[in-house]
């Protein structure tokens, strides 16, 4: 029993690393394509990159999709390692807010309302 787990570990890591060979070799491809393409300046802040520093510099994919990879890089953009991050955190946080699924509006899954009355105590103090 010991020796069919080992097995599968073996298999398991064997896929692991692969997968993860093939991530790199596809991701090298379109980010020399990207460098060679697009002058060295992150699309959001405007930073501009060169020598040691130019591996702060990523391909984002506009539409989220890491096979979508076409020639002319209309799919991409190149940005620092922190614009990158904030714009994959502000697509999540979308895609977590977004409640258009359950067919609920925002606004009915809250009770309180801090600024309810505002603008009559507002009009009041004219």
């Amino acid at each position: 029993m010991a020796q069919k787990k080992s097995k599968d570990a073996e298999k398991l890591d064997r896929l692991i690393a692969e997968a993860r060979q093939e991530k790199e070799r596809r991701e090298k491809g379109y980010r020399e394509r990207a460098l060679k393409m697009f002058p060295w300046v992150c699309g959001k802040c405007g930073r501009e990159f060169s020598g040691k520093k130019l591996k702060e510099l990523t391909v984002h994919h506009r539409d989220h999709n890491h096979d979508n990879n076409p020639p002319d890089g209309s799919n991409w953009e190149l940005l620092c390692i922190y614009c990158h991050d904030n714009e994959h955190s502000r697509y999540q946080d979308a895609q977590w807010t977004d409640s258009s699924d359950s067919g609920e509006t925002q606004d009915s899954s809250f009770s309180h309302s801090p600024f309810a009355g505002l603008d009559a105590l507002l009009k009041a103090k004219k």
